[in-house]
């Protein structure tokens, strides 16, 4: 950069506003120029940590700040405050230790600054009551944030389920959860359960049905589920019954599964190695009283079989 600024400097240009054009400073092009351009500046400032804290100390992911955010702005009362009056209702109402300059960080990455056009946005379908009658109708996804103490980090969950016969249809773990890391969980889901997509109008194809997280109010999802023929609709803000059936398995999850084995989630594979074995028992072996006491898997290979049929309204 010190090169082109030399070059306009030495035509007869003020230097001033030579530099205040390129955004140099001009201790920083003398002392290049005194050293013959063969400095690098190296980045300035802390790295940011990923974390925030709650007044008693508990620790809340940066990821998961961003999904208060996501529903702030998706919300018809508060979307139109502002970052500024965002912050202060995660340090009131979620008892978050966060200043200003970090809501709006967060609120940059995510795209959701009020001086962005609320049109920009993937058009909301808002989810409603249905009746399912079949497997591969109506799959349910979310996101579960799994704190490993010892290791000082989050592990990030992301699990598909099919309403009708409970069966954990996909699952992704890992550090991050990002909009790419959902679209492989749900064409692995695709893949593994054999689903043909045929060509449909609206709620006549596959309907995945989410929550307002980041991942799933990006445009590569959004396009992704019209590529695909997936039609994508979305819970309204507190509404956590529209998805009650993936919210149930991650309590079953928490309860039979984390909470059991805390002692031994100390790294990053410690974890995966239970969830994984967690997610086999719950698909193969776990009875369900709403299924007749029967397994996903034996219950999914009864329908098949046409030994039994119901309907699920919600």
């Amino acid at each position: 950069m010190h090169e082109i600024a030399k070059q306009w400097i030495d035509q007869g240009f003020q230097a001033k506003r030579v530099l205040s054009i390129l955004g140099l400073g001009r201790s920083t092009y003398y002392y290049q120029l005194m050293m013959g351009g063969n400095i690098q500046m190296k980045k300035r400032g802390r790295p940011f940590p990923g974390v925030s804290y709650t007044l008693d100390g508990t620790p809340v992911s940066d990821e998961e700040i961003k999904e208060f955010l996501c529903e702030f702005s998706e919300d018809d009362l508060i979307g139109g405050l502002g970052y500024r009056k965002w912050g202060i209702l995660l340090r009131t109402e979620r008892k978050l230790v966060i200043n200003a300059k970090k809501v709006y960080r967060l609120c940059k990455e995510l795209g959701v600054l009020k001086k962005r056009s609320k049109t920009n946005r993937p058009k909301r379908q808002l989810a409603r009551n249905r009746s399912v009658t079949a497997v591969n109708q109506l799959w349910q996804m979310d996101i579960k944030y799994v704190p490993l103490k010892e290791a000082g980090f989050f592990l990030m969950t992301c699990n598909v389920i099919d309403v009708y016969d409970r069966q954990i249809v996909g699952y992704y773990c890992g550090r991050t959860c990002r909009s790419e890391d959902v679209m492989r969980t749900v064409m692995k889901a695709i893949l593994r359960r054999k689903v043909h997509l045929k060509p449909g109008s609206g709620e006549q194809k596959l309907i995945i049905r989410t929550d307002n997280g980041p991942q799933f109010i990006s445009h590569s999802f959004a396009k992704y589920c019209a590529f695909h023929g997936l039609y994508h609709e979305r819970i309204p803000n507190a509404s956590p019954n529209l998805n009650a059936f993936i919210e149930s398995y991650h309590s079953q999850l928490q309860r039979e599964c984390i909470v059991r084995h805390e002692v031994e989630l100390v790294t990053f594979d410690h974890a995966i190695y239970y969830i994984n074995d967690y997610v086999k028992f719950y698909n193969e072996r776990r009875p369900h009283g709403s299924l007749g006491n029967l397994s996903p898997k034996k219950f999914f290979e009864a329908v098949k079989n046409n030994c039994t049929a119901f309907s699920i309204n919600l």
